[in-house]
C-alpha cells in the first residue's frame, strides 16, 4: 500500500476519534455523566485530530464558549494543514 494512502487512513482514523471525543463529552454533558478531561479533547486535536476537533465542536456545539477551544482548536488546525502541506511537498521532491 502507498505511504500516502496509509497516512490518509492515519488522519482519517484521529479525525474520527477526535470528532467521537466531542461528541461523546457533550453528550455526557447533557445528561449529567462522567466527562473526559479539557487535556484529552486538546491531546486528540494536537495529534492530527484538528479537524475532528473543529468539526465536533461547531456541529456539536461544544466548548463554543472557551475562549481557549475557539482559538486552539482553528490554530491547531491551520499548523497541521501546512505541516502536510510540507511534508507531501518534501516527499514529491526527493521521490
Amino acid at each position: 500500500m502507498e505511504p500516502i494512502l496509509i497516512a490518509a487512513a492515519v488522519l482519517l482514523i484521529l479525525n474520527l476519534i477526535s470528532f467521537g471525543l466531542m461528541a461523546y463529552d457533550k453528550r455526557c454533558a447533557k445528561v449529567g455523566k462522567w466527562r473526559i478531561p479539557e487535556k484529552t479533547l486538546f491531546l486528540a486535536t494536537a495529534c492530527f485530530g484538528g479537524l475532528g476537533g473543529v468539526l465536533g465542536m461547531f456541529l456539536c456545539r461544544h466548548k463554543t464558549k472557551h475562549w481557549y477551544f475557539r482559538l486552539f482548536f482553528p490554530v491547531m488546525l491551520a499548523v497541521q494543514i501546512v505541516l502536510l502541506f510540507l511534508g507531501y511537498w518534501f516527499i514529491l521532491r526527493k521521490g
